[in-house]
């Protein structure tokens, strides 16, 4: 018998002022089995980030490669933004780069994150639509301390900097630019 996702729930309180979005979230996040809760909250992460009313988590680990971890559609139903977290694969970011008009990829994961990157910067040097940003080990590990099974966070996005918190602490991040522009 396959073990099933673990559901967590987020309130999540956005300022985001970079992009002058503001708003409150009830999210549902199913966890798989071999995620960890690292991962699963550099995906909440990645939310926050990039939160609107239509961006929607994808099946995430279960789903296969032609999926995002997190994906925004306009209104035609084509995708408008696709975002995925870890260390896709190059020919992961180009098929998205070719998808969709937004692609982002958050990164994570110590010395293997500075690999990939080696691997594929100068694969997807040529995307004019993608941005890549990387969260350093102390980071992601320190938003693994955040991770309830149900959570009320704040989040505050300015000039870069992140602050996330709620009953387990908080935490302060400034995700790093690998790759695109700030604005993209």
């Amino acid at each position: 018998m396959a073990l099933k996702s673990t559901i967590f729930k987020a309130e999540l309180q956005l300022a985001d002022l970079d992009r002058s979005h503001f708003g409150d979230y009830s999210l549902t996040i199913a966890r798989h089995p071999s995620e960890t809760d690292e991962r699963m909250m550099v995906r909440l992460l990645a939310f926050a980030l990039n939160a609107s009313e239509t961006l929607t988590f994808g099946r995430g680990l279960s789903a296969t490669d032609d999926e995002a971890d997190l994906y925004d559609l306009d209104a035609t139903g084509s995708i408008e933004r696709w975002i995925d977290v870890g260390l896709p694969d190059e020919k992961l970011i180009r098929r998205a780069c070719n998808r969709s008009r937004q692609v982002m990829v958050l990164s994570y994961g110590a010395r293997a994150a500075e690999i990939w990157w080696q691997g594929v910067a100068g694969k997807v040097a040529g995307q004019k639509n993608l941005r890549i940003l990387s969260l350093s080990p102390e980071e992601s590990q320190a938003l693994a301390g955040l991770a309830e099974r149900s959570m009320r966070l704040q989040c505050t996005i300015q000039d870069g900097v992140i602050w996330l918190g709620g009953d387990n602490g908080h935490v302060e991040l400034a995700p790093k630019l690998l790759f695109g522009s700030e604005s993209a």
